[in-house]
């Protein structure tokens, strides 16, 4: 089981912003690789409503299976890999992929069986080392809608916050209160 402690810092951009951290780092648009982001949850939200995402991550003709929940700090992220068919059985099917994380869902007295797919999330991502940490520039499409945004992945959060702030204080670009791609994809997806 891949399990690690997610620490990461966000905000969202203008389109302005993105072009301006784009020429600051010197990325060109080829720079970027794309990924789609499949969100499951029952439709009791069972998941959503004890602050957890599940999702299926398609990148590079791999399928990774990511369940997050609450950490102390942070967000607790168990990976696991699958394979195109697992991915589109439980796409296309709900039937939720066997392993750790299927063992998890149960274990927050969760009926796998209840899972489906509410939608997907495509992402156009760069991401490069920085201060300790891992920069990540986003642009992604959902629900008719697009969003730019920057993330910052650390293991100290004191430092990282630190590094992330002086970044948008030096590029004068506003730091703004930003929901995860999970919350900001069901907000769309439910105020259709």
């Amino acid at each position: 089981m891949n399990q690690h402690i997610e620490i990461e810092f966000k905000n969202l951009l203008s389109e302005k912003e993105f072009r301006q951290l784009m020429n600051y780092f010197h990325i060109v648009a080829s720079n970027f690789k794309s990924q789609k982001n499949h969100y499951f949850d029952t439709l009791e939200f069972h998941l959503k409503n004890q602050g957890s995402a599940l999702r299926i991550r398609e990148k590079n003709g791999r399928y990774e299976l990511t369940l997050k929940q609450p950490a102390t700090e942070g967000l607790l992220e168990t990976n696991q890999d699958i394979s195109e068919e697992t991915a589109y059985a439980f796409l296309n099917h709900n039937t939720f992929p066997e392993g750790e994380i299927k063992h998890l869902i149960l274990e927050c007295g969760i009926n796998p069986k209840y899972f489906t797919c509410f939608g997907t999330l495509k992402t156009d991502r760069v991401e490069f080392p920085y201060k300790d940490g891992l920069l990540v520039l986003d642009h992604s499409s959902y629900v008719n809608q697009e969003d730019f945004e920057l993330e910052y992945e650390v293991t100290d959060a004191k430092a990282g916050k630190k590094n992330f702030l002086t970044l948008l204080e030096t590029l004068q670009i506003p730091e703004r209160e930003t929901e995860n791609k999970v919350k900001r994809f069901y907000r769309a997806k439910f105020q259709e």
